[in-house]
């Protein structure tokens, strides 16, 4: 492991996008007045270790996989962990780029699209019912979706496969948990700038720490401000985010600790480019620099209440209310032949759209759990009950005049949804000698009133059982064969159309089940960890998008009958002599059971086969050298069909990342804790198209960036 960063008493200001420096001397301390000794550098990490222990690229322990602190590798089902370390190291934009070198996490369908965090897993889409944030779902309106700032956070866990058995609603690839940035029990000050292509200007600063002597009350404020531009004329990437959180720990045994967030952006609003032909994106760009702004507001604030009774009893609850705004000015070209006569709109005109959306969510956790014996056999058990509620609005115009039409246009209702949310779940964690066994199951009751844009009422119930049983073995080298069954179910938000009628009308729940076998071996001696997992999972009704749009400019949503079938491999390596590998390698074939016509049998569109990524970090730790640290990657993603008919095929492509840093304490102890860092992203300006149910979409281009960072 390397020296992160270290203490020091050098001061960093971050004035209008801009470091200023103060050094001040620091370093040697006299024993008795004439010798001098050098004191040994401190690391001092930005991550809590609260929620999730990890170490360098490697994560020890997590509460995701069971609701209870329990080893990942004993957890009987594939896990895997964007560290604090490799979040630093990569210096990801988005939810997307930070889940770039995960196995089986394709966040590569749809281009270039900083709107939102958009990612498939295990073939399945992710975005609207698997992203959990500190263990509660985080949902996601039709247009209205939370957008994670990889700033605030201190780890991402990704559980594969279904999960609703513990955490109710989320899909059949598994759920993405964003663990938030939490007070530490020590002092840590942060601040950043950075600076980069497409005059992007960004100023950060993380503080943390006890506010008492006592170290009873902790708080943590992180906080963020950019100001940037990017590739699309009128594209802007603009952001404020504030997230203040505070631990009370009155005693050992009590820890309440509230969390919150408070952010507004300000992005373009279409990232489409003009397909002059199906299958083809040209370099035209479909939206208008004069009417391109989609500025979100969002919020969040909830705690984490955790009592300690005995050795049998703790009881835990945790809760979040949180709310998205959405305001999108979006633009395209009129290529639709309906559209074309309909609105006597002259090929290839132009189009303007005004959306609004409110999304508002509530919910909560309560659970309690128990430790005990029967026999050899050693319980760990939970037993709970979670309620949510969600509701959203949205309003929407449409002009083929022109800019200055759209801005007065008159806004009709788009539809909205309310869903309230209950469900009752027993987890039972059993060990015995090496064995480890999980029994869990849940059973959910949904109940949702929809109403749509002819502003026509639909109420739905829909009940459902889910469960989770899975068994491993630790064998003495280290080695630990596990297998899993598990079932998962998730209502959906919003509205589908018919594959039969092509009415418009409420989603179905979707159901899935998943059996997997796997192995995970930690290496002795070694902070290192592999894996290799083989899954199969049949989905019901799930919700893909079909390359058709309606009259607000949404692209419209059916359900497919769905089998995902295929394996992966991983290792997290950070060893003592500076070195820090990741690599993944995911094999899959995404496959419609039950579809449009023309479709059934064939593979979902924009789901590659192979999936690789490779990424290496070494820091010098001694010599002339010592501070230089040098990073490289590379992601591979495999051929995919271009639309769900198989008519034609995406590209394969690579794309390469790289990191050069140097930590100035390393050999000047007056400026411990001062690292400079470049980073570059798609190195090679890799731009190839990528088709999604026949629509198609352009890769990013390269993108460089430099930042200047200062603990202390």
């Amino acid at each position: 492991m390397r020296a992160r960063s270290t203490s020091g008493s050098l001061k960093l200001a971050l004035m209008g996008g801009a470091a200023a420096l103060v050094v001040q001397s620091h370093g040697a301390l006299a024993q008795d007045g004439s010798e001098t000794i050098m004191l040994e550098r401190l690391t001092v990490e930005a991550e809590s270790g609260d929620i999730l222990v990890q170490d360098g690229y490697v994560a020890r322990q997590d509460r995701i996989g069971s609701k209870i602190d329990t080893p990942l590798a004993e957890i009987p089902q594939s896990i895997s962990v964007v560290t604090q370390d490799q979040i630093e190291d990569q210096k990801p934009r988005t939810l997307n780029e930070a889940l770039g070198y995960t196995a089986s996490a394709n966040p590569n369908g749809y281009g270039f699209d900083s709107r939102y965090d958009a990612f498939y897993l295990r073939g399945f889409p992710a975005h609207y019912n698997s992203i959990f944030r500190d263990g509660l779902r985080q949902y996601n309106g039709p247009s209205a979706w939370f957008k994670t700032e990889p700033y605030g956070m201190e780890g991402i866990t990704v559980l594969k496969g279904p999960a609703s058995s513990l955490y109710g609603v989320s899909g059949a690839g598994g759920i993405v948990n964003i663990v938030t940035k939490r007070p530490k029990d020590e002092q840590f000050r942060e601040v950043e700038a950075l600076f980069g292509n497409n005059d992007r200007y960004q100023a950060a600063f993380d503080f943390s720490g006890p506010v008492n002597d006592e170290k009873t009350i902790l708080y943590r404020m992180t906080g963020l401000g950019r100001l940037s531009d990017t590739d699309l004329p009128g594209y802007s990437d603009d952001k404020l985010y504030l997230a203040p959180a505070l631990t009370f720990k009155p005693d050992e045994d009590t820890k309440l600790t509230i969390l919150s967030e408070y952010s507004q952006s300000v992005t373009g609003s279409t990232a489409f480019f003009y397909n002059p032909t199906y299958g083809t994106a040209s370099d035209i760009y479909s939206g208008d620099p004069a009417w391109n702004d989609f500025k979100n507001k969002q919020g969040r604030i909830g705690y984490e209440f955790e009592h300690r009774f005995n050795d049998l009893l703790t009881v835990r609850q945790n809760l979040r209310y949180s709310a998205v705004d959405s305001d999108l000015k979006y633009s395209g070209f009129c290529t639709d032949p309906d559209e074309l006569e309909y609105y006597n709109c002259e090929y290839p005109g132009r189009s303007w759209g005004h959306y609004k959306e409110k999304t508002k969510n509530f919910v909560v956790d309560n659970m309690a759990q128990f430790e005990f014996d029967t026999g050899p056999v050693e319980h760990t058990a939970i037993a709970g009950f979670d309620y949510g509620w969600s509701d959203y609005d949205a309003h929407s115009a449409r002009s083929y005049v022109s800019v200055e039409d759209i801005r007065s246009a008159p806004f009709s209702f788009a539809g909205s949804q309310e869903t309230s949310q209950y469900g009752v779940y027993l987890h039972d964690q059993m060990k015995w000698n090496n064995w480890t066994l999980f029994l869990s199951g849940r059973h959910d009751w949904v109940d949702t009133k929809s109403v749509d844009y002819l502003e026509r009422e639909t109420n739905q119930t829909d009940r459902e059982f889910s469960g989770r049983v899975a068994l491993s073995y630790r064998t003495d080298w280290g080695v630990i064969p596990y297998a899993n069954y598990s079932t998962s179910f998730s209502p959906n938000l919003g509205f589908v159309y018919d594959g039969v009628t092509n009415e418009r009308r409420p989603a179905q729940p979707t159901k899935a089940e998943q059996i997997e076998f796997g192995v995970k071996y930690e290496i002795p001696d070694t902070n290192a960890v592999v894996s290799a997992a083989y899954f199969d999972i049949s989905q019901k009704n799930g919700v893909v998008l079909d390359g058709t749009f309606d009259d607000a400019g949404n692209q419209r949503q059916r359900q497919l009958d769905l089998s995902s079938r295929g394996f992966e491999l991983e290792a997290n390596a950070s060893f003592d002599n500076g070195f820090g590998l990741i690599a993944s390698y995911t094999y899959m074939r995404m496959k419609i059971e039950e579809g449009l016509p023309g479709t059934v049998g064939n593979e979902l569109s924009s789901t590659p086969n192979h999936i690789f990524s490779l990424w290496g970090r070494y820091d010098f730790q001694e010599g002339a050298l010592a501070g230089l640290g040098l990073g490289a990657g590379v992601r591979y993603v495999g051929e995919s069909y271009g639309d769900d008919q198989n008519t034609f095929k995406n590209a394969d492509r690579a794309f390469v990342d790289a990191a050069i840093s140097y930590d100035f304490g390393a050999r000047n102890p007056e400026l411990d804790g001062l690292m400079l860092q470049v980073n570059a992203k798609n190195l090679l300006d890799t731009r190839k198209q990528i088709c999604t149910v026949g629509n198609c979409y352009l890769d990013e281009g390269r993108s460089v960036f430099g930042s200047l960072r200062y603990r202390f």
